[in-house]
């Protein structure tokens, strides 16, 4: 639905008619995306005029952002620890193949 409604304002009837949906359930529907603040219902007379509001969204984007560089950074900082590991791990191994050697 707000993906319909980012092109341009629908009705209710165009909002559900791609859903197995009916025009009760899809204005259900419209009622929470209106009280999430993403849509603003106008009527006139029997039709119900639905438009998308964005700007809420832009604060779940900005979130996105902020977790999107903290998850990078931890995920950074456990590659860096795993390839530390790793290399600590081979160089423990070519040490003991060494000694081996030696004796």
């Amino acid at each position: 639905m707000l993906k319909n409604l980012a092109r341009a304002e629908r009705t209710v009837g165009e909002l559900a008619a791609p859903f197995e949906i009916s025009l009760a359930a899809a204005s259900k529907h419209i009622k929470v995306l209106e009280a999430a603040g993403l849509v603003q219902r106008t009527i006139a007379g029997r039709v119900h005029t639905c438009r998308l509001d964005p700007r809420p969204m832009h604060a779940g984007l900005e979130w996105l952002r902020w977790s999107e560089q903290f998850w990078n950074a931890r995920l950074d900082a456990l590659e860096a620890a795993l390839k530390a590991e790793d290399a600590a791990a081979r160089k423990s191994r070519a040490g003991r193949t060494k000694r081996q050697q030696e004796r």
